[in-house]
């Protein structure tokens, strides 16, 4: 008997059974045991012509948690919500109730309104359970759509760094700056100042700290960056 445990495409952790039969062939990134097949990796499962089970592993990409702040991009407008891309295996569902102001009739209102394709928006990860899409919410402070300023995208592992114990390294950087900036855990950091060269410095730090994650010494090498072009 071929069972199939996994939708096309599902975020699979290693371990987990992806089919089970004799006639399920191991490929890249899984493993068999007996009759079953199992991931070896955190990646994506799919059955493969001549049934090769695989998991496309995903190292590097951003998977969500819900708590998460993200920015993403506004890539579809539904009736009652939006489709929007974290840069997850997945666009994420951002519902009109998950949306603050006034109630809305879907009906009546088009949605391009309030939040148009192309529009960047700041929101939080309510609900992700690797079977369905990410659920947004924009019901708290600071969530909101942005306007102006630039995108930097850096790998969504290196945010800890930018961020820094306790916000050091991001406080430090707005205030020698004096840009604001909005950090995305799904890695995409929102940048807007005074002016470009304001802006590029911050792009450069950015840069700095994705290249140099790994050593110490890392933040007064960037006060030290900053100060000299200010």
């Amino acid at each position: 008997m071929l069972v199939v445990h996994v939708k096309k495409r599902q975020i699979v952790l290693p371990g987990e059974v992806l089919a089970e039969g004799g006639k399920f062939k191991s490929g890249e990134g899984t493993f068999r045991e007996g009759e079953k097949v199992l991931a070896a990796v955190i990646g994506l499962a799919e059955i493969k012509e001549n049934n090769i089970v695989v998991v496309v592993p995903l190292e590097g990409i951003y998977i969500p948690r819900p708590g998460d702040t993200v920015i993403g991009k506004i890539v579809n407008v539904k009736l009652s919500s939006w489709d929007v891309d974290i840069l997850a295996p997945y666009l994420a569902t951002l519902n009109l109730m998950n949306v603050p102001g006034k109630p809305v009739d879907p009906i009546k209102t088009d949605l391009r309104q309030i939040f148009d394709i192309g529009d960047l928006i700041v929101a939080k990860v309510l609900a992700f359970d690797r079977t369905q899409p990410p659920v947004l919410t924009m019901k708290e402070k600071d969530l909101r759509k942005l306007e102006g300023g630039r995108l930097v995208k850096m790998a969504s592992t290196k945010i800890p760094r930018l961020i820094g114990r306790r916000g050091s390294m991001i406080n430090m950087i707005k205030k020698e700056t004096k840009c604001q900036i909005i950090i995305g855990q799904n890695g995409l950091v929102w940048v807007s100042g005074s002016s470009l060269e304001s802006e590029e410095l911050v792009v450069k730090a950015i840069r700095q700290i994705e290249r140099e994650a790994h050593t110490s010494g890392l933040t007064d090498r960037i006060r030290e960056l900053i100060s000299q072009r200010t």
